[in-house]
């Protein structure tokens, strides 16, 4: 009887150690069912130098800023009530989102810009016409046919029902991914993923505080590939 009271009591601890073990897992997991806004198009019509740095006027072709994305899941994503919009990324910084096809930023001649059309749950649309990949001036003293890995999403603060689900999302220039090709390996914290699809991610299991997260363009042998930018990483909150 004892040593069936004994065996019972070491079973419940195993499954209550096992169980605490599982809620820490940090997991990821692709996102299906954002429409794919395959004809969607993003350009740029005109740059100019300003006091204070540049003017941009964006032209959208096939795709509405300021509105709500709809979509066929139910996401659970930090969403912006300013709808659709451009997430504009200076020299791989954190991204500035803009609602309006026309606007100014501080940057300097010899920056790299990279701006594409973002959903309004910041979900990169991924196809060849929905972005704009440039440097600033006329210098031109970087190669822009490279490999390219920029980070775009989690970012910032999360805070409640945020916090359960981030989108983990990048966008690739001159590149792909593949099983047998270049891949993403994603640190988050001190959990590696090796991603080889690319499109957007759930990432669940997250404690609360400030997660770390690193990516980086990889080749087929595991290799990090010498381009710039080349890894990314970020710090965001949970709370």
């Amino acid at each position: 009887m004892i040593k069936t009271l004994q065996n019972l009591i070491f079973f419940f601890f195993l499954i209550t150690i096992f169980s605490c073990n599982n809620s820490n897992q940090i997991t990821i997991e692709k996102i299906n069912g954002s429409p794919n806004y395959e004809d969607a198009k993003l350009s740029l019509m005109e740059v100019d130098k300003i006091e204070d740095g540049y003017s941009f006027s964006f032209e959208t072709n096939n795709y509405e800023l300021g509105i709500q994305t709809s979509n066929e899941f139910n996401y659970n994503l930090a969403n912006s009530d300013k709808g659709q919009h451009i997430h504009f990324i200076v020299n791989n910084d954190p991204y500035s989102a803009h609602y309006s096809e026309n606007f100014t930023k501080k940057i300097e001649e010899g920056d790299i810009l990279l701006a594409f059309l973002s959903r309004s749950y910041h979900e990169s649309v991924k196809n060849t016409e929905a972005y704009v990949f440039t440097e600033i001036g006329s210098n031109n003293e970087m190669d822009l046919s490279n490999e390219f890995l920029f980070y775009s999403r989690p970012k910032g603060k999360y805070i409640g029902e945020d916090t359960k689900k981030l989108l983990l999302d990048f966008y690739l220039i001159n590149t792909e991914i593949s099983e047998e090709g270049n891949k993403v390996r994603a640190t988050i914290e001190d959990t590696e993923f090796i991603i080889s699809e690319w499109a957007p991610y759930y990432i669940e299991g997250l404690p609360k505080g400030e997660i770390t997260i690193k990516l980086e363009l990889i080749n087929s042998k595991g290799d990090l590939i010498d381009t710039r930018f080349n890894p990314s990483i970020r710090t965001v909150i949970l709370e």
